[in-house]
């Protein structure tokens, strides 16, 4: 967390990643180039910066859109996501190389204004085998370049975490226009397949990996939480929560983190204020709840962000019964002490 913003929030695992993001780039960039010549001396340089650029992007996105189904399932993969973003604003930069130069060689020549052209030079829109490929992928340029500038904290504060969020999401629909615009392109213009099975594979692949992931998320909403008294659910023993971590538990349809720390247990709302990350996959750090995504913290015994930040969410009463831990599932307002549930045993 930081208290002002700032262009980059440099950290030496930031710079660690982006040092590893570069060098991917710029060997997958070299090797491209490299084994373009050797097969096809011919090759103009506009069109090996225009395939080269649109390639790596490519990876780069199934790499993004692959990063959150695999923390879900494996929390080693969570640095990956702590630095998607930069990522994700390397893929824009990498596809806008991508199409410009396209614009220029395809649609800059003619008497039509070039950003005109790549919608009217191919007027196939009724067809299905001769779809104006460029159009999807101009689409999704733009949704992208929202994505890319919006990225920033700053508009995640000013347009409120879910404007943000919901705008964020829709990178799904820039995926599914790549797709479209890298297929109906191979098939009108290419003859080697290697492109599609590529692109279809990775298509495939991201989907068995969300599947899986929801799968996982599924079988923690539908744990059966039959112990009940007085309002209180039995949710598990002491010993199943390590200490500075928790379990998270669904009842009554939301998702609640049971902490442990020190000689106490408490429970706050699973979700961070930030962008929606599971604060029971985290741990406390420094006496504070820090979410695994991005690093926001919150106290255990009020679910307040310490000063001088403002973010608060819901925490619940808990009280312990013959070294079992049992929740109320009614949340107190935002920011609300609880003293927590302390055992005799507590550590033996």
């Amino acid at each position: 967390m930081s208290v002002s913003y700032s262009a980059v929030g440099w950290n030496r695992q930031k710079k660690l990643y982006d040092g590893i993001i570069a060098a991917f780039c710029i060997t997958y960039l070299i090797l491209f180039a490299g084994f373009t010549w050797i097969f096809n001396a011919q090759v103009t340089f506009e069109t090996l910066i225009i395939r080269s650029a649109s390639t790596l992007a490519v990876i780069l996105l199934h790499i993004i859109l692959a990063i959150g189904p695999l923390c879900r399932l494996q929390s080693k993969f969570l640095p990956l996501l702590y630095n998607r973003r930069h990522l994700g604003v390397t893929m824009f930069f990498l596809a806008a190389i991508h199409g410009v130069f396209s614009i220029l060689q395809f649609h800059a020549l003619g008497n039509i204004h070039p950003l005109l052209s790549v919608f009217v030079s191919n007027t196939n829109y009724d067809s299905l085998a001769a779809f104006p490929f460029q159009a999807p992928g101009f689409i999704a340029l733009i949704i992208l370049m929202i994505m890319a500038v919006t990225s920033h904290d700053f508009w995640l504060h000013n347009l409120s975490p879910r404007l943000w969020k919901t705008l964020h999401m829709f990178v799904y629909m820039a995926y599914a226009l790549v797709v479209m615009h890298v297929m109906l392109g191979v098939i009108q213009y290419e003859q080697n397949p290697l492109l599609v099975i590529l692109v279809f594979t990775g298509s495939i692949s991201l989907i068995v990996l969300h599947l899986l992931a929801a799968q996982k998320e599924r079988k923690t909403d539908e744990a059966k939480l039959t112990a009940k008294q007085d309002g209180f659910v039995m949710v598990c023993k002491i010993t199943d929560i390590e200490n500075t971590r928790a379990k998270i538990f669904c009842v009554e349809k939301e998702r609640i983190a049971v902490y442990r720390h020190e000689d106490r247990i408490y429970a706050i709302h699973n979700v961070c204020k930030h962008q929606g990350g599971p604060l029971g996959e985290g741990r406390i750090l420094d006496g504070c709840i820090t979410c695994p995504w991005h690093g926001y913290q919150y106290l255990p015994h009020n679910g307040q962000s310490p000063p001088p930040f403002k973010e608060k969410v819901s925490t619940y009463a808990i009280k312990i019964i013959h070294e079992e831990i049992w929740l109320n599932p009614q949340p107190f307002p935002e920011g609300t002490t609880q003293t927590g549930a302390k055992s005799d045993n507590y550590g033996q």
